[in-house]
């Protein structure tokens, strides 16, 4: 089981929550590198949405 099912499972349920935290996390390392590597935050913050996200329509979707 890799890293990312691992956290998928712990999360299942607090997807919010979790969207929450990354772009929380996100704007504290904007904020301590004063914006350097802002556009690789913004990527880092989509791709890790996108795999919560990804996993959220594959449970909750119609069938």
């Amino acid at each position: 089981m890799s890293v990312m099912d691992k956290l998928k499972q712990m999360l299942k349920g607090h997807e919010d929550q979790a969207g929450t935290g990354i772009d929380k996390a996100g704007d504290f390392v904007d904020d301590k590198t004063q914006g350097k590597y802002s556009s690789q935050v913004d990527t880092a913050q989509e791709k890790l949405k996108e795999q919560l996200g990804n996993d959220r329509e594959q449970t909750g979707g119609p069938e």
